[in-house]
Order: C-alpha cells, then structure tokens, then sequence
C-alpha cells in the first residue's frame, strides 16, 4: 500500500506533486494523480497543427504536426508565464492510434519524464480540418 513518489528529473513547481498509487496499474509515460495545492490554474485550448499565420505544418506528416503541436502549447504557457513544468494533465485526440509510438516520441522531448503529466488519449474520426492529424489540449497550474 502507499504511493509512489517521483522526485527525480525536471522539477516542477513545488504545488504541484504527481502520483502513482501502488493500488493501480504502473502506466506508461503518465501519472495517474496530479495534486495541487493553491496556485492559478491555466486551460489551454486544443492546439492543433496550424503556426502563427494560420498555415498547416506537415500536411499528411505526422511527426511535424505533433512537433507543431507542442510548439504552439509551448508558446502559449509562455505567454501567461508558464513552462511544460506547470502543465498537470494532457488531453490528445488522435484521428489514428498508430501514430501513438510518434506521439510519444515528440511529447517526451517536452515532458519531464520522471514526473509526465496526468494523461487521456482518445481516437476520434476526424478533427475541425480534415487534414489535421491531432490535437491536444492543457492544463497547468502556476503558484499563487
């Protein structure tokens, strides 16, 4: 019994902890708990794979869609002063789960690993624009 308790990697904010109950399964690149005490919470809208003037990057390329993906999360936590180091849950639709493996890749170069976000993953049929690949949507938590 008990919870397990990342502490190495990145550090992240010192109201934010992340958990893994031993009472659950051990999942693959999430956390199952995010608790935060105090601060100010942050949602991000889906980002999809569109950059600053509205063009789509990586038409039928995955890999450069997720890159795309990240960077506009990225520049938006930047803009209200916050880093990956804030973000507390995860939400990605993707239109086919093969291109999970890729998804994965590209997220762990934005993620602390030792502590990655709470986490959902769903399939969906298609997104807002027939060419859009996935999109992925964020909280974060900044300290009071």
């Amino acid at each position: 019994m008990g919870t397990l308790k990342f502490q190495k990697g990145l550090t992240h904010p010192e109201h934010i902890e992340f958990l893994i109950p031993e009472t659950l399964p051990r999942p693959a690149g999430y956390s199952h708990v995010a608790k935060v005490a105090g601060g100010q919470t942050l949602y991000l809208s889906g980002q999809i794979a569109l950059n600053a003037e509205g063009q789509l990057i990586g038409v039928d390329g995955f890999r450069a869609q997720a890159i795309q993906v990240f960077e506009n999360i990225k520049k938006a936590l930047e803009a209200a002063g916050a880093d990956f180091s804030h973000v507390v849950k995860l939400t990605m639709f993707l239109v086919d789960l093969s291109y999970l493996p890729v998804l994965r890749e590209v997220r762990d170069q934005y993620i602390n690993l030792e502590t990655p976000p709470v986490s959902s993953l769903v399939e969906v049929s298609r997104l807002i624009r027939q060419e859009l690949l996935l999109e992925i949507e964020a909280i974060a938590s900044l300290p009071a």
